[in-house]
């Protein structure tokens, strides 16, 4: 399959070179300037990337790197999505001019940004929404990435309903266990940065600058009382999510679906056992992207659905309320709110399961 993947950041990079060594002919297209510039010219200049995944290490040669976004994108069968949400919608917007009926999106994760493809009158295409990227990774020095964790199971959302055979194909031959959710917006509201990178990198700030960035947030930061934090945040998610006909699936065992086999694993174990053995360390410092993409893009949306439905998010709206005092900025007026992506697409795509049968 002709494969393009925007943004050649951590996940972009590494999932770019696992499909390509799958076989898949895989285009990496650099979005911006803003990070990432020295990883970017060293594999384009040797189209190829230095892959250590656990005991496999391999030379991924990549069919095309480049920041040319009409070849890239109108050549593509299948355009996959890894920039930061903070910036998924000037990109949506730059890419739909190039696009065409019949090609795929695969937006990891979206934080519901199917609805900017429907805003910004997107052509007969098929959009997935993923909970999280399949593949925690870094890159570990330009042209080099490291594989830290595989999802066991990958849940995706699909828009229109009607195309989800059209989405199986696609996921099947891209190697990657997977289910399907109701809809992508219990897929974006399953985005697991919504709860633990929220919570974990706003009660880390004064440990992060005490440190001067030596630290390891997933082991550290969630004690028991944090851990009661979560477990708010986590119920006011679940009402959105049932208000919204959606399964009440708590957050860990949203997790241990994700990265666990063993159905007999207690759900809180598991996200621990990630947390201790698998996760990423950082973040660095106070501002990173958990809570200036995560706060905005996901934290502002729940806030706003919850506001929509009537429904409390007393939590949301206080770990709001703190990452704006400690970053003086107003995520509230920056965010992703349900105006921002539209309150008729957002319908439009609920109203996708009664026309479905689902």
């Amino acid at each position: 399959m002709r494969i393009t993947i925007a943004g050649v950041g951590n996940a972009g990079s590494t999932v770019g070179a696992d499909l390509s060594n799958k076989g898949h002919q895989v285009t990496l297209l650099k979005t911006s300037n803003k990070l990432h510039n020295e990883h970017y010219e060293k594999i384009k200049k040797d189209k190829n990337i230095k892959v250590n995944d656990f005991s496999n290490k391999y030379l991924a040669e990549l069919f095309s790197v480049t920041d040319d976004v009409k070849s890239a994108i109108s050549d593509a069968e299948c355009i996959i999505i890894y920039i930061q949400t903070n910036y998924h919608e000037k990109l949506i917007k730059d890419i739909v001019q190039y696009m065409h009926d019949g090609q795929i999106v695969i937006i990891e994760p979206g934080y519901m940004s199917t609805c900017y493809f429907i805003k910004h009158n997107c052509p007969d295409i098929t959009i997935i929404e993923a909970e999280s990227s399949p593949i925690d990774c870094r890159i570990v020095k330009p042209g080099e990435v490291n594989v830290l964790f595989k999802n066991v199971l990958n849940p995706f959302g699909v828009y229109p309903l009607s195309h989800i055979e059209i989405a199986e194909k696609c996921l099947k031959s891209l190697g990657y266990p997977f289910e399907f959710t109701k809809n992508v917006v219990e897929a974006a509201l399953h985005n697991p940065n919504l709860i633990v990178h929220t919570v974990g990198a706003i009660f880390s700030i004064p440990r992060i600058e005490y440190s001067n960035g030596d630290y390891w947030m997933y082991k550290e930061v969630f004690t028991p009382h944090i851990w009661n934090v979560v477990e708010s945040l986590d119920k006011e998610k679940m009402d959105i999510l049932e208000a919204l006909n959606c399964e009440r699936l708590p957050y860990v065992e949203a997790c241990k679906k994700r990265n666990s086999t063993d159905k007999t694993e207690d759900a809180l174990e598991v996200f621990f056992d990630y947390a201790k053995n698998s996760s990423p360390a950082g973040p660095n410092v106070p501002d990173s992207r958990y809570i200036t993409e995560d706060v905005p893009q996901g934290l502002v949306l729940l806030e706003s659905l919850g506001q929509i439905l009537n429904i409390p998010t007393p939590t949301c709206s206080g770990l709001i309320n703190c990452a704006n005092a400690a970053l003086t900025v107003d995520f509230r007026k920056i965010g992703r709110t349900v105006e921002a992506l539209g309150y008729d697409n957002i319908i439009k795509i609920l109203k996708e399961n009664e026309k479905e049968g689902y």
